[in-house]
Order: structure tokens, then C-alpha cells, then sequence
């Protein structure tokens, strides 16, 4: 029943290229008849206006402090020569090597790739086994989009955020191992209730220690639920965007990907979920496991909805979880989500400064390298504390003066101790989108002008505009003008109405394609950069058509409640083709002696616990039976005819209902109408 389920925080999209699984377009002529204009759909250098742009980011930021780099690399232990992680099928998850064919810490930024967001990707390629605390903490970084960290107790291990694959947690678990021995874990602690912080936990724990209470599993609260439900309602959009934030289809080099923010991209592996044996829901909380004190500081509604950090009184450390990392994060993330609270976030990392600031001697993260030094750690704190305060304060003064979301994202910048303080650039979130992020946050889509009230859609509002323009040769005519002038946003922006006007004019995509190229290079934000270079990708050679996606992880379904799977039936109802109507279903999961009826009438699914005596229909099948269907390896209609769903009533009703269900299409078009 459930096509596609979206995983929660960074989402799971397969790398490599994507050549041959698309339409061309090829080039040529449009069907307007251009001519005297041509636009080839091959990949472009760096423009003159990019060079120079480019140039600008070298000379303005401090490009000498040379710091990350000596605390990225402090502490090395061990890093394999070669890392190419594969799973059992012999597909590449996880690789390294395609990174260090053009990235280095002795090569100059590209004319292609911005000279900041290049630092960044020079650090996050120090990758292997690091020692954070001597013969405690250990960390092992550069094996997928964020860091595995090991606190060594007394006879084991506790393991914080074992990673998005379990092939990428196995490989780093047999780097320490090899490193530091064969010891237990006795505990997997998860920061919070993004993807990339649990999705690995099966590759160095089983259920079987789990269920025995060898392994403690350790959560934040709302845990289970957020790591479910975030993205499963709108999963499968935001996971067809997450293939242009993310940039896992883009080639690896200089023209296309190169860096995530957080890391360099996310590994490919199927993500898996063990539900928690112990959740943690005060700040405060005190736990000793293996003779290794901590005390959790709970701070939901920041990076995640249910997220906490961890404070180690022995070592004087602090992790900090994902509530600051060396950038500035997302308020708003540009795959979707709910939009986070900038002001909420800037408290408690002024909780953290108050109550632990004073006895932190090291703070270390789940994503980049470690610091070191109480000085420095309170000033960093007090500087990511004062980004997410200030973007959130003058978002809503801008707001409070009458600007809308666009104005403020133009309006709005930060002071010099925070726009030139490394940890807080745009890697990942940028001032633009998170500014933006604010408004919405307050005063949602709407802008207050009566002309955007039920303004036009996309596609019939280009058509208008193209026509008042004088028609597309003469836009494009003007356009190539302003691209070549470097005014690539307002060349995206025009040559958007005539690709929506028309989608087959085949110059006009490619003009739009050169112009997001430029914008790609010139981006600090490695989603930023990848946003533009997929959409110019797209554009030049259609939309892909496989890459794999899986987004359906077993665990993640099964993790899933009745509830929540009949709240996703209920978005998966085609309303117009229901409307008249009226179907009732009981449904019983024996395993879990639980009862449900489902109605459907005036176009939705409603349901309700207990059964009703007046239903078309009863099935009766196991959770496990369910999940089956979920995953689409299994037809509801099919395990009636083979006894695993018993069913009670008119079979016609179900089967009405199925087809009222509507399968979501994944690679549905984001470039062109």
C-alpha cells in the first residue's frame, strides 16, 4: 500500500551517474524559431563574472587562520590508504577515493568551485580513526556524511550515532577494532532523530543483545516517533528534492559535486532502526554505563524535534550532538521539513555555555572535527549562539518593518564577528534560506499583497509573461545579454518563464542551465551548489529516471504504528476520485490484539480503534503481514487469495478501496513543468 516512505534528516539517494537513465534533450534550435541565438547543452567552464566572484570570497575571508585544519588532523591514529566501502552485493555505498582524484589540502580552489566551500571539503577529506580525549574518546570521521564516536569504559565501548549504513558503522567499527581491540559495546547512544545518526546502528549491534540487555539503545524522547514520522507523510517529495540537495547523482569533480557542508555526501546503504531500551527525557539525567559518567541535556524543537546533548564530567567533554557543527545549519532544509526555531536554538546553546561551559575542555560533534581549549570552545559556542539569535531577531525586526521573505533574505547581514568566523558560514544552511526560514516561520507563504493572494501558478503565469516580454526569441535575445554581463540570478529567473511557457525550447534551457551552472559555482553552500547543478543537469538531459532510491527501510516500517501508516493511507486517498464514496473497513492486527475502522465518506479516510458491527468488510492480518504490503512486497488483493489476510465481508469494498489510493510518482519534474 505504501509506495515510498521518506527517512527522516538527510535523506538516502544512491550515488553515481545518472547518463544514461535520462531523457535527452539534446541541442539545437528551439520551437520558437531562434535562431540567430545557439545554446549548446555541454557542461561550461567558470565564467569571467564567476572567476571574479569567486576571487572576491579568496580575498574577503581569513584564509590564513589555519586552525581547522590542525584540529581536523589532531589525533590521528589510523586511515586505510584506499576507502570503497561496499555492501554484500558488491555495490559502492560509501567512496572516498572519487573525492581524492581532484580534492586536497594542497590544491588551490578551482575557477568552478568556491573558494570557502572548497576549504571546507579540503577538511572534511581527513578522514579515519582520531583520538578526542586520550585513551577515552575516539572518533572515527570521513566514513559517511557524519562522524561514528566510541567512549571507551571500563571493559567496552558506548558508540554515539553509528552512522546512515550499517556497512559504513561495520567498516569504522573494524578500524577501532583493529586499533584499539576487540571489546564490547555496551551501549549505542543516538543524539537524535535524524537518519544519519541511527541508520547504521545494525551493522555493530544485533537484536538479539539488545533484547538480552547486553546493549542498552539510548534515545532522546519522541525519538521513535520523529525518526518515523518526519518525512513519511511528505516523504516522497522531500526525497525527490533531497536528490538536488544532497548532490549524490552529480560526477565527482570540479564541476560538479564536492561537498555536502556536513560532510562530502551520504553513503547508500539501507538504513536500519532498533527500538530504544532506555529514553531520556529531562536535562540533567545522569546515567554511569561501564564506569563512564553522563548527563544528557535535552534540546528538542533545535536541529531536530527530539535531539539531546551529552556531557562527560570526567573528561571535561561535551558533544554536542548537531546543535552546532562547524557551519551554520538549516532553520529551514532545502529538501523540506518543518521549519526549526531559530530563537529556541540559540537558547540552549546558551543553556550549554551557563551550565557546562565552565567544565568543558573539549567539544566534539556528529559531524566535523573536535575542538579543544575552554577559551576557544566558549567563544565559538557564544558565536553559533549569537548566528542563530541574530538571524532570528533581524529576520523579525526586518519583518516587524514591513519586509517580505525576499526582501529580508537581501536586506540582511551579519556583523564581522560572525560572518568571518569560519563555523559560521554557510556550508549548509546560508543567511538566505534561514532568513527566509524566519519569516515563514511567523508569517507562512503568504507576503501580505493582494497580487499574491491567488496568484497564477507556474506554468499559465509564464505563458502570460513571455507573451508581455515580446515572445521568447526576444527574451532570450535580452537574456544572453545579462549572461553574459554575469546577471545569472536574473537570467534564471526570466529564462524560467520560457522554459514553463514552453518546455521544448530547447535554447532556453540550455541559457538556463549555463545561468545555474554559474550560480552552482559560485555557491558556498554545498546544497546550494548541488540545488543548481542538478537543475542545470536536468535540464541539458531530462529527468533521470533511475538512480536508486530506497527510501523504504524495513526497519523504519516496521517501526511504524497502525496510526501512523493509516494517516499515510489517508494522504495517499485520491479525494476526488472518493467523493460519493462510503466504504467501511475493519481491520484487526491478531498479533497485536489491536482493532481499527476505517470509513471512508466525503472524500477521506477516517479511523478509529475498535470494530463496528455495520463494516463492508474485516480483514484480519499480523503487523508483519502489513508491513509486507508496505514495502510493496506484497499485494493486499494477493495475500487475501493466499490465506495471510482472512477476510470477513464484500471483497469488492476493499478492492475499491485499494484503487482509490493513489502510488506517487518519484522522479516527477522540478525544472520544468
Amino acid at each position: 500500500m505504501l509506495a515510498r516512505l521518506g527517512l527522516v534528516g538527510v535523506g538516502t539517494v544512491a550515488a553515481g551517474s545518472v547518463l544514461s537513465a535520462c531523457n535527452s534533450n539534446g541541442g539545437g534550435s528551439s520551437s520558437d524559431g531562434v535562431e540567430a541565438l545557439q545554446f549548446d547543452n555541454t557542461v561550461k567552464g567558470a565564467s569571467d563574472a564567476t572567476k571574479a566572484a569567486n576571487q572576491k570570497v579568496l580575498d574577503s575571508l581569513p584564509f590564513n587562520d589555519r586552525s581547522d585544519f590542525e584540529d581536523a588532523a589532531r589525533g590521528l591514529i589510523d586511515r586505510p590508504q584506499t576507502l570503497t566501502i561496499k555492501n554484500d552485493n558488491g555495490d559502492v555505498i560509501w567512496d572516498m577515493e572519487e573525492y581524492k582524484t581532484y580534492i586536497a589540502d594542497d590544491k588551490d580552489a578551482p575557477d568552478t568551485v568556491n573558494p570557502s566551500l572548497w576549504r571546507n571539503a579540503q577538511l572534511c577529506m581527513h578522514y579515519g580513526l582520531f583520538e578526542v580525549v586520550p585513551d577515552k574518546v575516539y572518533q572515527v570521521r570521513g566514513y559517511d556524511l557524519s562522524n561514528i564516536t566510541y567512549v571507551q569504559g571500563d571493559t567496552g565501548w558506548i558508540v554515539f550515532d553509528p552512522l546512515i549504513s550499517p556497512e559504513t558503522a561495520r567498516a569504522a567499527h573494524e578500524l577501532v577494532t583493529k586499533n584499539r581491540g576487540d571489546r564490547p559495546i555496551h551501549a549505542v547512544v543516538h543524539s537524535h532523530s535524524h537518519v544519519d545518526h541511527y541508520g547504521g546502528v545494525r551493522g555493530i549491534v544485533n537484536q538479539a543483545d539488545v533484547d538480552s540487555g547486553r546493549v542498552k539503545i539510548i534515545a532522546p524522547e519522541g525519538f521513535v516517533e520523529h525518526s518515523v514520522s518526519e518525512n513519511v507523510i511528505a516523504g516522497n517529495a522531500m526525497s525527490r528534492r533531497a536528490i538536488y540537495m544532497y548532490g549524490a547523482l552529480l560526477p565527482r569533480n570540479a564541476q560538479g559535486g564536492v561537498n555536502g557542508g556536513l560532510g562530502q555526501t551520504t553513503s547508500t546503504g539501507e538504513p536500519t532502526l532498533i527500538i530504544p531500551t532506555d529514553i531520556i527525557s529531562t536535562t540533567g539525567t545522569k546515567m554511569t554505563i561501564d564506569g563512564v559518567e553522563m548527563e544528557f541535556q535535552m534540546t528538542p524543537g533545535t536541529e531536530a524535534p527530539s535531539e539531546m546533548n551529552t556531557f562527560f564530567p570526567q573528561f571535561k567533554a561535551m558533544w554536542m550532538a548537531e546543535n552546532t557543527t562547524n557551519t551554520m545549519h538549516n532553520i529551514l532544509t532545502l529538501r523540506g521539513a518543518v521549519v526549526r526555531d531559530a530563537r529556541i536554538w540559540a537558547q540552549y546553546l546558551d543553556e550549554t555555555i551557563r551550565t557546562y561551559g565552565p567544565n568543558t575542555e573539549v567539544k566534539f560533534q556528529s559531524h566535523h572535527w573536535p575542538m579543544w581549549s575552554n577559551e576557544k570552545i566558549i567563544d565559538y559556542w557564544k558565536r553559533q549562539r549569537d548566528m542563530y539569535k541574530y538571524i532570528h531577531d533581524q529576520s523579525v525586526r526586518l519583518m516587524n518593518e514591513g519586509y517580505i521573505g525576499s526582501e529580508i533574505a537581501e536586506e540582511i547581514s551579519f556583523p564581522p564577528e560572525i560572518n568571518d568566523f569560519w563555523p559560521d558560514r554557510g556550508y549548509y544552511g546560508t543567511l538566505k534560506h534561514n532568513s527566509r526560514a524566519v519569516y515563514q516561520r511567523y508569517m507562512g507563504w503568504y507576503d501580505g499583497n493582494p497580487s499574491d493572494l491567488d496568484d497564477l501558478p507556474p506554468e499559465p503565469a509564464a505563458k502570460k509573461y513571455v507573451e508581455y516580454m515580446g515572445g521568447a526569441d526576444a527574451v532570450l535575445e535580452k537574456a544572453k545579454a545579462d549572461f553574459d554581463k554575469g546577471e545569472y540570478r536574473w537570467t534564471a529567473t526570466v529564462l524560467k518563464q520560457v522554459v514553463f511557457a514552453n518546455p521544448e525550447n530547447v535554447d532556453a534551457k540550455n541559457l538556463l542551465a549555463d545561468s545555474y551552472e554559474q550560480m552552482g559555482y559560485q555557491a558556498e553552500s554545498g546544497p546550494w551548489r548541488s540545488v543548481y547543478l542538478q537543475g542545470a543537469y536536468e535540464l541539458r538531459n531530462g529527468v533521470p529516471t533511475a538512480g536508486g532510491v530506497d527510501t523504504a527501510s524495513p526497519d523504519t516500517i516496521e517501526a511504524m504504528p497502525p496510526e501512523m501508516m493509516f494517516d499515510y493511507l489517508g494522504v495517499r486517498l485520491n479525494g476526488p476520485n472518493a467523493a460519493g464514496k462510503n466504504i467501511k473497513l475493519n481491520v484487526t492486527f491478531d498479533d497485536l490484539n489491536q482493532d481499527y475502522t476505517l470509513v471512508v465518506e466525503n472524500g477521506v479516510l477516517n479511523y478509529a480503534p475498535g470494530t463496528i458491527g455495520d463494516a463492508d468488510a474485516s480483514l484480519t492480518l499480523t503487523k508483519d503481514t502489513m508491513n509486507q504490503i508496505q514495502m510493496g512486497n506484497l499485494k493486499l488483493t494477493d495475500g487475501i487469495d493466499q490465506n495471510q489476510v482472512t477476510l470477513d465481508g464484500n471483497r469488492q469494498s476493499v478492492e475499491d478501496f485499494v484503487g482509490l489510493l493513489d502510488t506517487f510518482p518519484f522522479w516527477f519534474n522540478i525544472v520544468t513543468p
